[in-house]
């Protein structure tokens, strides 16, 4: 199966370690116009009344990869900094990804 996506976003590795985080957002859901959730809504941190929304939002991005992949429709991948200088990928170039099952696991 072949899946279609988009780069919204390229993140540097939070350990410093020689890769990066490439965010991508499907093809379908820009088409759509479905928005994935920003983690950094400004009308959120405004509005006293969305308190108690902002600080489950500050808990997602404690707790695991900086709430990277939490609350968002995208999908995240950790790529080789060779592999990302040698694909030249920037934000906004459509991106296709190959999924396969292998046959030979036995399970």
């Amino acid at each position: 199966m072949r899946k279609e996506f988009v780069i919204q976003r390229i993140d540097a590795s939070p350990d410093g370690a020689p890769y990066v985080i490439v965010s991508l957002t499907s093809s379908k859901d820009l088409k759509e116009g479905i928005q994935p959730q920003s983690q950094f809504d400004p009308s959120k941190m405004m509005d006293p009344a969305k308190m108690g929304d902002m600080v489950k939002d500050l808990n997602k991005m404690l707790s695991g990869m900086g709430g990277m992949m939490s609350g968002s429709r995208g999908t995240s991948l950790k790529i080789d900094m060779h592999e990302y200088k040698e694909m030249n990928l920037s934000v906004g170039d459509k991106v296709y990804l190959d999924l396969t099952k292998d046959e030979n696991t036995g399970v």
